[in-house]
């Protein structure tokens, strides 16, 4: 197991390590394997994607991201700008149902609701709108349809987290309440965490994941 000093030292290593990424702008503090980021970055692209850095690095139980959105003058954009951006960027991917969810911008904060069928589906919608020129952050408030889940959804997200990695699964105990998926449990890191979540968002008919997971390195 790391000492906070050795995984703190990791994780600048990390952020060093990453090219979309201005490490110097980035505060770094860790105490019992949590991670505390503080910071003014350029976009919400590169603060998202710091947090996507420390989340791989062995030994991080969880991440506090405390970083600012600071745009330079290049970056500014105005809020129907900014708008318009995120209907065409709707438009033109096949993963986000455009006609199924409204958009609001005010300083810079894009607020997306609607209703879709999939995780993947509103995940998709915030990601899209993540790098556009001007975005200070998203409040994601779409919902997922609720749709009847299959008698045996807890076997289907049990397997599918054995085919992604067997070891990690005997250690996580899958609860099914309606359409809510519970995990219980231990893993051995941050990411297979966040890996375990992901696959139980992809069993249908499920609208809501409570990840009650251990880190135990």
């Amino acid at each position: 197991m790391k000492s906070d000093v050795q995984l703190k030292k990791d994780v600048e290593a990390e952020l060093e390590w990453e090219p979309s990424i201005n490490a110097a702008e980035v505060g770094v503090a860790v105490k019992d394997g949590v991670v505390t980021l503080s910071g003014h970055l350029d976009t919400l692209a590169q603060k998202h994607e710091v947090e996507k850095v420390v989340q791989r690095v062995a030994g991080v139980r969880a991440v506090a991201v405390e970083i600012d959105v600071k745009l330079t003058a290049d970056s500014a954009r105005s809020d129907s700008e900014i708008a318009h951006a995120v209907e065409t960027a709707f438009t033109w991917h096949n993963s986000v149902p455009a006609n199924r969810i409204q958009v609001k911008v005010e300083k810079g904060w894009v607020t997306l609701a609607g209703e879709v069928d999939w995780e993947y589906q509103r995940a998709a919608a915030a990601n899209l709108v993540r790098p556009l020129i001007g975005v200070m952050g998203i409040h994601n408030n779409i919902v997922l349809k609720r749709r009847t889940t299959p008698d045996n959804i807890e076997k289907r997200i049990r397997d599918a987290l054995t085919r992604q990695a067997e070891r990690e699964a005997k250690g996580i105990e899958i609860q099914v309440h309606d359409s809510t998926v519970v995990l219980r449990g231990s893993v051995h890191s941050l990411a297979e965490r966040v890996a375990a979540q992901g696959a139980a968002w992809s069993a249908p008919g499920i609208t809501r994941v409570d990840n009650e997971l251990r880190i135990i390195p």
